[in-house]
């Protein structure tokens, strides 16, 4: 994108995440208790992220023709649903930084992040619920289908990666790390938002999914960057702890081709290094890991499959939104495929 693209797609983005805020914190009961629940979220929402999924679902509804308020609950209980998994992720993964901020369970313990947490994953439900009287029943309760949905495919790849991390899995090639990504990453935050938004607008489709490759294309080329992120980024930018991914375990594409072209004296190290719990791997350990990646070009190897896959969700964009006329909103999700590789944080 050239500047004058990328400032048109911030200002946008920024648009939509402010109307997501405001709904989602409209949502949070005005009761007790407060100090121990509410007050929390509250907390937590005010610290959301970019806010890429309520937008693709509020630009989705408006690129066919639906309007911001038909969307605005969904879009909304997305993104609840999207802090609620961070808050269990974190303390699944021992993190301690989200954000740029210390995460949720480690300012306020693990008991009362996992009720705040599991408090989110019900308040995603209840914006749900709104969509009766702004939708009527029949769309709301296909809304509610697609929602559950999604819900099922991110818990499952959820488990599928904490799986391979407790069973030390090394064996994890790059299909088996995209068929994971796909359900753990990819349902949510892209194939869905894009699939309700045009279920909203357009009650009567019953293609949704021609949005599924292109949410796929786009959720991997994505998931990949974050990792490649993970590893090179700064804090200061990134948000999350550098390099917090080696030593939680996680299987990445760089793993996968590191344990393919490493020698069997390395691989057999680098299993034993993944073999330890966070608290027992060290600085010195995790640099010969990203020394071992840079030598044989892991990171380079995932960013040239994140542009491939980029590539490929621009070519699926045009069979997905093919029936919607031009528009800024249009505009805006073919833009997001570019900033989701080139982003730098």
């Amino acid at each position: 994108m050239d500047s004058q693209d990328s400032n048109a797609f911030l200002e946008r983005l920024g648009d939509y995440r402010r109307q997501t805020l405001e709904a989602l914190q409209k949502s949070l009961p005005e009761k007790e208790p407060r100090r121990y629940l509410y007050d929390i979220v509250r907390e937590y929402l005010d610290h959301s992220g970019k806010g890429m999924r309520p937008a693709l679902c509020l630009a989705t509804c408006r690129a066919f023709g639906g309007r911001t308020e038909e969307a605005l609950n969904s879009a909304a209980a997305i993104e609840m649903l999207h802090n609620a998994f961070l808050v269990h992720d974190d303390i699944e993964d021992g993190s301690e930084f989200r954000r740029g901020n210390p995460t949720m369970h480690m300012q306020y313990g693990i008991p009362i992040a996992v009720n705040a947490g599991d408090a989110m994953q019900a308040l995603s439900m209840r914006l749900l619920g709104k969509n009766r009287s702004t939708l009527g029943p029949k769309l709301a309760w296909q809304v509610f289908e697609e929602f559950d949905s999604m819900l099922i495919e991110s818990l499952e790849g959820q488990a599928i990666e904490l799986g391979w991390i407790r069973d030390n899995r090394c064996d994890i090639s790059d299909d088996d790390y995209l068929r994971m990504i796909l359900k753990k990453t990819c349902w949510y935050s892209f194939i869905n938002p894009c699939r309700i938004g045009a279920l909203i607008a357009r009650p009567g489709d019953t293609d949704l999914d021609r949005f599924n490759s292109f949410g796929n294309y786009l959720g991997s080329a994505f998931q990949i960057q974050d990792d490649i992120l993970n590893l090179t980024g700064s804090r200061q930018k990134y948000g999350k702890e550098i390099s917090g991914d080696l030593y939680e375990g996680k299987r990445t594409l760089m793993l996968s081709h590191l344990f393919e072209k490493g020698s069997p004296e390395e691989t057999q190290e680098l299993k034993c290094f993944l073999s330890k719990p966070r608290n027992g791997k060290y600085a010195d350990q995790i640099d010969w890991v990203r020394e071992l990646m840079n030598t044989y070009g892991s990171i380079e190897y995932a960013r040239s499959g994140a542009r491939e896959l980029r590539d490929a969700a621009e070519q699926a964009f045009f069979e997905a939104y093919q029936d919607a006329p031009e528009s800024d909103d249009k505009a805006f999700i073919q833009q997001s495929l570019h900033y989701m590789i080139d982003r730098t944080s």
